[in-house]
């Protein structure tokens, strides 16, 4: 079968697209770059010459190259509707890097856009299928806990804490540009929170502004943050476990990423030394029964054999699994890896937050 020609919107040679898309297309099967563009003439010539694919610097012509059949949208989530729709309109398949959309209306337009057009897409939720996510489902489904009672989850955005390196950082810190604690590393972790224990059937919120101002190390001067930095969720899942969600911006000496899954018959818990939990290195314990604690829980060779060696382990592992998903999905005419509709069910969650915060009620994800 020939390969699914992609071209990566946000190429460069430096940035996410270089260390998680390419090397993912690089060792599948199913996937061949074909083209690259970034927002410069320069970096779209060095883009070009590193990967040895034609290179733009205007998105417009990696759309209508004729061997692109996937668009991949690798670029700020503020730029996103503009060139995920111009990619919808000319028919071209979408891989857009998650947030959806810069808010519910954006994510709203898109879904519908694609839907519209027939278009299959792709949101970038890799999460979930990390060996040691996938592991813990099987594991919760097989009744290692038994019935499941509550779930808690602490961890650090990384990002968002006093200070970035230069003004191109600041981007994190303004809440209107859509990529905040709660819209990135939170939803990233809740995503694969509900593909092992189901969604939420309702929540509450608080969501704090705790730092005002930031420094830029470049030049010593501060920036205002506006976006919340410290983000609480507490919920009751369908099915009626008790969930609690806690991000806050920066890091922590404590600890970056824990999440317990707690049962009448046994507990567990994935570990992480980085709050972007889906980029990063998990470990999974448990215990259940007379065990007193939890004990490190060899993940199987064969939740881990749907990548090369080469990638397990790096930050493009979880993306070659969702591309192989997707892959499964395009050739079996099946919907598993999460797309555009998915990315909107994310995106109400998000809006149920906000009110539930700025109300102070339960609400109830539409």
């Amino acid at each position: 079968m020939e390969p699914i020609g992609v071209g990566i919107i946000g190429g460069s040679t430096s940035g996410w697209a270089s260390v998680g898309h390419i090397p993912a297309l690089a060792a599948s099967p199913a996937f061949e770059l074909r083209a690259v563009s970034t927002s410069r003439p320069s970096s779209a010539q060095a883009a070009a010459a590193r990967y040895g694919v034609p290179g733009f610097h205007d998105h417009r012509d990696l759309i209508a190259h004729p061997g692109v059949d996937l668009v991949v949208v690798s670029v700020k989530v503020s730029e996103h509707l503009a060139l995920i729709t111009a990619a919808l309109d000319a028919g071209k398949m979408v891989y857009s890097e998650w947030p959806l959309g810069n808010g519910l209306a954006e994510a709203q337009r898109l879904a519908d856009h694609a839907a519209k057009a027939g278009v299959r897409t792709v949101v970038g939720l890799q999460g979930r299928y990390a060996p040691e996510v996938r592991l813990a489902r099987d594991l919760v489904r097989d009744g290692y806990v038994g019935r499941v009672l509550g779930t808690t989850m602490v961890g650090s955005g990384m990002v968002w804490g006093g200070e970035v390196a230069h003004h191109g950082q600041a981007y994190w810190l303004d809440e209107a540009n859509g990529a905040t604690p709660l819209t990135s590393p939170t939803l990233h972790a809740v995503d694969p929170l509900h593909a092992v224990l189901g969604e939420f059937e309702s929540v509450t919120a608080n969501l704090v502004n705790g730092r005002k101002r930031a420094t830029v190390t470049e030049d010593g001067s501060t920036v205002p943050v506006t976006v919340a930095d410290q983000v609480a969720l507490i919920g009751t899942l369908v099915g009626g476990a008790a969930a609690s969600v806690f991000y806050r911006g920066g890091a922590s000496r404590a600890g970056n990423f824990r999440w317990e899954i707690n049962g009448t018959e046994g507990d567990l818990v994935v570990r992480a030394e980085s709050g972007n939990m889906q980029v990063s290195h998990l470990t999974l314990a448990g215990g259940r029964g007379s065990d007193r604690t939890v004990e490190p829980i060899e993940v199987p060779e064969s939740y881990r054999a749907d990548v090369p060696t080469e990638l397990v382990g790096t930050p493009a592992a979880g993306v070659a699994r969702l591309y192989g998903e997707f892959a499964r999905d395009l050739a079996d005419g099946t919907r598993n890896a999460p797309d555009f509709a998915h990315a909107l069910r994310r995106h109400r969650l998000i809006a149920a937050v906000e009110r539930a915060s700025a109300t102070g009620t339960t609400q109830t994800p539409a």
